[in-house]
């Protein structure tokens, strides 16, 4: 499912004394099966801008279009269900939206909502289990017994149940310990693989969205200031300290090679494994390999 933006503008609680532009400007194109990083400091718009991918909040200027729904500035939309059956969104820390006594029965819940007998919903809880990687014998537990990782995992199974074709991640790794956060991303960096779905991850970390973005979208007061893939992004990392932005770790360490060592890599390191090549060759050209 494409998404486009053209020429949308949001503000809250309009025609009052606390009118406020949270989006202005906002131009982009999301094509299907792709993995976009959204990334900006607090109040740069992220937030709002997410919510406009499934109806939850509608522009008060332009147009969105996600797939076959078009969604104008003026124009009340009344049948939004089906379309936030497409766009699946996991908000920050999700496992506080668990509320059903077992595990089987929270994630069943949405597909049931949206008109699945509860026949077919059990049948296929194993199947969504697996996809987040939690095994069978939670399936009647009660998710407040979990760890705090299995919680969110169950309540991303709730969310992928309805089998959404974009799935939005708004910091779904905040909270957790580094290996919880590199097990989170790369269970999402599978689904997007398996299931072919459009992945807009909304993230404060540079790491995650340099290694496993198709393309990085910076938003800054609330319009959007840069885009590209992440080597275009990381090229720039003046521009970027400039708007007060973090860079991955391994670009820094890159810039501080360089300079010491008067050399210029081709291209940016965005991974350890990047490093460790780009080394490898200016250590191979130092000893004339």
């Amino acid at each position: 499912m494409d998404i486009v933006f053209r020429d949308v503008e949001h503000r809250y609680q309009v025609n009052t004394p606390f009118e406020k532009r949270a989006l202005y400007d906002i131009h982009v194109d999301i094509r299907s099966g792709s993995y976009v990083a959204v990334i900006g400091h607090t109040g740069s718009g992220k937030s709002t801008f997410l919510q406009h991918l499934n109806g939850l909040l509608q522009p008060t200027k332009g147009t969105v279009h996600l797939g076959d729904y078009t969604i104008t500035a003026g124009k009340k939309e009344k049948q939004l269900k089906p379309l936030r059956k497409k766009v699946g969104i996991v908000f920050q820390f999700p496992e506080h939206q668990l509320f059903e006594e077992t595990v089987e029965k929270d994630i069943c819940f949405g597909p049931m909502n949206f008109g699945m007998t509860e026949e077919e919903a059990k049948a296929r809880v194993s199947e969504w289990l697996a996809l987040v990687g939690l095994p069978e014998d939670v399936r009647h537990k009660s998710p407040f017994g979990l760890s705090g990782g299995q919680m969110r995992r169950v309540a991303i199974a709730g969310v992928l149940a309805m089998e959404p074709e974009v799935l939005v991640l708004d910091e779904p790794t905040a909270g957790l310990d580094p290996r919880g956060r590199k097990e989170m991303m790369e269970m999402f960096a599978s689904l997007q693989q398996q299931k072919r779905m459009t992945i807009v991850l909304v993230t404060h970390s540079m790491e995650e969205a340099a290694r496993y973005a198709d393309e990085i979208i910076i938003m800054h007061q609330g319009t959007i200031v840069r885009r590209g893939t992440p080597e275009q992004i990381f090229r720039h990392v003046d521009d970027l300290l400039h708007l007060g932005l973090d860079v991955p770790e391994t670009i820094l360490f890159q810039r501080a090679i360089e300079q010491k060592f008067g050399v210029q890599f081709h291209t940016p390191c965005l991974t350890i494994e990047d490093v460790i090549k780009n080394l490898q060759t200016l250590f191979n050209k130092v000893k004339g390999i």
